[in-house]
């Protein structure tokens, strides 16, 4: 057994079904040792994909995601993705290879300081010293990365800690020096390689993989609890926001949407929260919120904090009471303090809240107002769905998408104003099938989303909507979509455009510089990947064409819709800073 089999064993033990990575030497051993082992190791053609796969699985399955990358080149290319994740507040493990122990700093192959370079983007970062401190390390990792707070780990594993020891002496010549050396400096050197490798593999004998223990979560007090039904019970005009951070005990989210059906409050769903409640509830809202917030004299924020997105707090009006639930201390009260704020899990919040009260009725005047307006709102969009576009009215794209989307689909979000046009219109139709960067706003997670997705929900029809700016970041997935024998079907909104950003960089600045793409052929890259590939220019080709991607998709092949879309003013000033 090597160090490789022991950092193997203790991601068997914890339930770690898949590993991403894309090869390199310090890491083999921990490839081979997870194969070995019943995982399914998953090789991608770049390391920030491997990074968002390891997020996606985390999200889907509520336990960590793990990544192994290689040195240098290898851990640098997963900083962005990293920072996704910890932004995110997804359990995300990070296994970084390294150079030997006894060659660092001496020039060697892809040698830097990977702890600096890693630590500000991750919850917990260590570099192993000892083979026997590996299955310790990696197992303290994984607890870290779900407790409290969710985020990203890294543990850094030299080369030297994870192959077997005779091939490590052989290594440093270890073995050459103790034979004949003749000169004191060599035998001074053989003397310090012994005893190095010895320290390195002391005591690895025998190691015990512990069992996993589960965190705790944080639960609200009762004090808190019933102040905040209190406060609900006064209230005229409540709304409730429910974020990402509500379903991170993933496996309670049935008992989550029931409590929030049972408070009664008009709600806004958002991130990994869209869905919840299926795709119709009348509770549900999706338009005009910004103005719902301004009229509501109570707002309940659930996991969502008071960021850009809330217009940092400005959006809630003051005289409001404010119920602000998370699991970070800082965001309880980012930008604007709360009325109410607690530390808590925003999710378990929400359920034994409802336990106290007996219904919501005395709203339905107030939900009927902002439903009423809902429809208004979509009555808008569905009228300017109808209008003439050059090739495809993207509006109208995303109708005839969402009439044909399955009860069993995972939509994934990959881009700008292709994507924010698909927000208003692509309803999820359930808990957890719904992915989107979150807050850091990362282009070219689109494929390691789905990757991850379609690993967790391979029964699933995984769909995967992207611009045509941020497909060019993982295009080169669809070849491992095709190795891994994983039918996602992506749909490029193709206006040949950066068009979030040259909407508004035109109009205030007469330029349109660095916003101008090509009308490319995408859908011939993924045939050139081994997929199959449409070509999308005209509204009456959508149907024939959505019904063949599908059927291939269900033949188990790949699948890229090439969809040369027209330019509409739908989210004209959307830009958010």
């Amino acid at each position: 057994m090597n160090g490789g089999d022991l950092v193997a064993q203790v991601l068997e033990k914890h339930g770690v079904r898949f590993l991403f990575t894309l090869c390199g030497g310090h890491i083999s051993p921990i490839l081979v040792g997870a194969k070995r082992l019943g995982i399914r190791v998953v090789d991608v053609r770049h390391e920030a994909t491997a990074v968002f796969a390891a997020d996606a699985v985390a999200r889907l399955s509520g336990r960590p995601g793990v990544a192994a990358v290689t040195a240098g080149p290898g851990v640098t290319n997963t900083i962005t993705a990293l920072k996704n994740a910890q932004l995110a507040q997804s359990p995300v493990l990070i296994l970084g290879g390294a150079t030997g122990t006894v060659l660092k700093g001496r020039g060697a192959l892809q040698d830097i300081d990977q702890m600096a370079l890693v630590a500000p983007h991750v919850k917990w970062a260590t570099s192993v010293r000892r083979v026997r401190d590996l299955a310790p390390a990696v197992q303290k990792a994984l607890h870290l990365a779900q407790e409290g707070v969710p985020g990203p780990v890294f543990v850094e594993c030299p080369l030297d800690l994870l192959y077997d020891e005779n091939l490590v002496r052989e290594m440093y010549g270890a073995k050459a020096a103790q034979e004949k050396s003749r000169g004191l400096g060599e035998r001074a050197l053989g003397w310090y390689l012994r005893r190095h490798v010895g320290r390195l593999f002391a005591g690895s004998q025998g190691v015990e993989i512990s069992e996993p223990e589960v965190p705790p979560v944080p639960a609200p007090s009762g004090r808190v609890l019933r102040k905040a039904t209190r406060y609900l019970g006064a209230a005229q005009r409540p709304v409730l926001m429910v974020g990402s951070q509500a379903l991170l005990e993933n496996d309670q989210v049935g008992d989550l949407a029931v409590a929030v059906e049972k408070l009664g409050v008009p709600v806004y769903l958002s991130g990994m929260a869209r869905g919840l409640l299926g795709p119709d509830h009348p509770l549900q809202l999706r338009h005009k919120r910004r103005n719902a917030l301004r009229e509501a004299d109570l707002v309940i924020l659930a996991g969502v904090p008071c960021d850009f997105r809330l217009d940092y707090g400005r959006q809630i009006r003051r005289k409001a009471r404010l119920i602000s639930v998370n699991r970070s201390v800082s965001e309880v009260g980012k930008n604007r303090r709360p009325t109410l704020g607690t530390v808590a899990d925003p999710g378990l919040f929400l359920v034994r809240m409802a336990q106290r009260i007996t219904g919501g009725e005395k709203w339905s005047g107030w939900l009927a107002s902002l439903r009423d307006r809902d429809d208004e709102r979509q009555g808008e969009i569905a009228q300017q769905a109808r209008a003439t576009t050059e090739n495809l009215n993207p509006m109208a794209l995303f109708e005839s998408i969402e009439e044909i989307l399955p009860d069993d689909s995972v939509l994934v979000v990959d881009g700008g104003d292709f994507v924010g046009t698909a927000s208003y219109i692509v309803s999820p139709r359930g808990p957890l099938s719904w992915l989107d960067p979150g807050v850091f706003g990362t282009l070219g997670v689109g494929a390691g989303f789905a990757l991850g997705a379609k690993l967790c929900r391979p029964e699933a029809e995984v769909w995967l909507l992207y611009g045509d700016g941020s497909c060019a970041y993982s295009l080169a997935e669809f070849d491992t979509f095709v190795r891994h024998r994983l039918p996602v079907i992506a749909v490029v909104g193709n206006d040949a455009s950066w068009a979030q950003i040259a909407r508004d960089q035109v109009e205030l600045l007469k330029d349109d510089v660095g916003t101008v793409l090509r009308h490319t052929d995408y859908d011939v890259v993924a045939e050139g990947y081994g997929g199959k590939g449409f070509r999308l220019t005209s509204p009456d080709q959508v149907p024939e064409v959505l019904a063949a991607a599908r059927r291939e998709a269900a033949a188990g092949h790949p699948v890229l819709i090439n969809a040369l879309i027209g330019k509409t003013d739908f989210r004209k000033g959307s830009i958010s800073v």
